[in-house]
This record gives structure tokens, sequence and C-alpha cells, in this order.
């Protein structure tokens, strides 16, 4: 024992030093991750979703009113970033709709990005960029229909049609390009009207071209927002997945249309983007400061691993 205590001790006890330092930093790592676990998720991005608006048979917007007073409202409680239109504001895209809506959207305190829906088109790609512009009184400006937003967490690709609620094969490649362009990230699509068939209430209503499939087959297209159908939330099914993308419903602010018009509640909603890449999607009706819990929906985000294949990177490959 005595020639074990003096020749061997050293040894074993410098092991024993690096196993029990091992184990300080095994705890201290695992510590470490429970409470970053631990860590609520924050917000990264927060914006708001105006649907169609097009009242007819008077050009008076009254539900737009409601939900610009209540998004103010809620960007003084609370991180509201922007917020989106889907397209037809002013029905048949005439003058007097336009002039209408103007002092309502102008009354918004944040920025607002708006797209052309079919009504739009019955008038010029001028006049909507004409009132987009006005609306903005600066806080955002628009040269073009279709533009690019790095939002952060995710690229918002705003995707006017080419004409009325569909596009040419240039406008598919302009969309094709710029998800592609947004890789790593994650992106969302904001187009009027989503592909025809992606709502069974409505299914001949949407794009036609069948090149969309391609803008569908990109690896990072996370959502696709859109409006048109003006469906009542609470008779349709106006979230849901396809083929690993969210399909989110914007409701019509103004008039109901599916499955009729028996019935119509003003609501607009809310997405949030949060650091663990859940994304919440809200619903409010007007004039109600909670969210409906009957119609929230929520996913993740995909996670891309590298950006678009450069083509340095392709020529590596191809050796």
């Amino acid at each position: 024992m005595t020639f074990f205590n003096r020749h061997m001790a050293g040894p074993f006890a410098q092991k024993a030093r690096h196993l029990l330092a091992l184990c300080m930093i095994s705890l201290t790592v695992i510590a470490s991750g429970t409470a970053m676990a631990e860590q609520p998720a924050e917000v990264d991005l927060r914006f708001a979703v105006l649907g169609d608006g097009e009242p007819k048979p008077l050009a008076e917007f009254p539900n737009f009113i409601d939900a610009v007073r209540d998004i103010n409202a809620m960007a003084q409680r609370e991180r509201i970033d922007f917020v989106i239109g889907v397209g037809d504001i002013a029905h048949k895209g005439t003058e007097l709709q336009y002039e209408a809506a103007t002092p309502v959207l102008q009354a918004l305190t944040l920025p607002f990005y708006p797209i052309m829906g079919n009504e739009e088109y019955n008038s010029t790609v001028e006049r909507f960029l004409d009132y987009a512009n006005r609306w903005n009184e600066g806080k955002a400006e628009f040269p073009s229909h279709r533009y690019v937003l790095d939002a952060g967490p995710v690229v918002m690709v705003f995707a006017s049609p080419d004409y009325s609620r569909d596009f040419y094969d240039e406008g598919i490649d302009w969309m094709v390009g710029q998800i592609e362009a947004a890789l790593p990230k994650p992106v969302f699509l904001v187009v009027h009207g989503a592909q025809a068939g992606a709502y069974p209430e409505n299914p001949e209503k949407g794009i036609t071209n069948p090149n969309f499939a391609a803008v569908l087959a990109q690896p990072n297209l996370a959502a696709i927002l859109s409006g048109d159908l003006h469906m009542d939330m609470d008779r349709t099914v106006h979230s849901k997945e396809i083929d690993g993308v969210h399909y989110l419903h914007m409701p019509a602010l103004e008039r109901t249309k599916i499955p009729d018009e028996t019935n119509h509640t003003p609501m607009f909603r809310v997405v949030t983007v949060m650091s663990d890449r859940m994304v919440q999607v809200d619903t409010y009706q007007t004039g109600n400061p909670e969210p409906l819990e009957r119609h929230e929906y929520s996913f993740f985000l995909p996670v891309m691993m590298h950006g678009p294949v450069t083509d340095d990177e392709a020529g590596d490959s191809a050796e």
C-alpha cells in the first residue's frame, strides 16, 4: 500500500482532477443550455395585414377606419413594424375610391406596403403607385408595383399581378429570382390571390399560370399571404399548410363573399415572428383589442443551411 500511495497516487489524482474538471465543464454547459432554454423567445418581427377593401356601392371605408385605429392603438402598446395590404383597396380602380381611401390610410402611423389586386387593374399601375406613395407620406416609397423588403428574420416579396390576379411567365420568373436571392432567409410571398385550387371554397379563382409551380417549389418559401376571396373566417378554412408552404388568407374588411354574403365580421390579422423561428398569426375583430382564439394559427420557419449556388460552386461540383 505504501508503494501504491507513493508511486500511483500522483497519476490517479491527476486523472481524477481532469475528470472532475470535465464534469464541472459539462455541468456548466448543461446549466447554461437550460438557462437559455428557459429564456422566453423574443419578438423579431411583427406586422399587421389589411385585407381587401373595394367597398360598394358607396366609396366609404368604415371598417378600414376602425382597423387603422386599432392598429395605431396596438402600435402604442406593443411592437408593430409595419402594415401590409394584399390588394383590391379601390373598387374598379376609380379615382373616387382611391381618394376616399387616402385619408384613411394616411392615418396609419406605420409604413404601409400595398400591392395591386384585380380591382386596381381596372386602372393603371401609375395610378396605383401615385396613391401608394401618397398614403405613406414619406414613411415608405414605391418606384415599382413589385418590390422586396428584407424584414430581418424573413424577406417579404410583394408581387403585384401582371394582370387581374394572374401572372405571365415574366412575373413568375421575377418571383422565383427574388425568392432564390433571399436564401438562406425564408420568404413570405404577398400576392393578391394564391394559385387556383389552394382554397377549395372557390377553386377556380386564383393564379392559373402552371409555371407558378416553380415558385411553390422554392425551399425557402415559408408562407403565401393573400386576399381576393373575401372569405368568412368563421365558415372557411383560412389558414393551412400545403406541401410545406403555409397559406394565410386575409379577410376582406368591407365585404364578405364566400360562402355567401349573409354575414360580415370585419377582421384583420397580425403576424409575429419570434426569435425561436415560431410564427404566430393572430386575428382581430375591429373594436376588440384581444385576438380571437378560434382563429389563431402558428408554424415554424424553415431552416436553410446555405444561400444560392454560385457559378464557381456549380463549376466545382461539376468537376
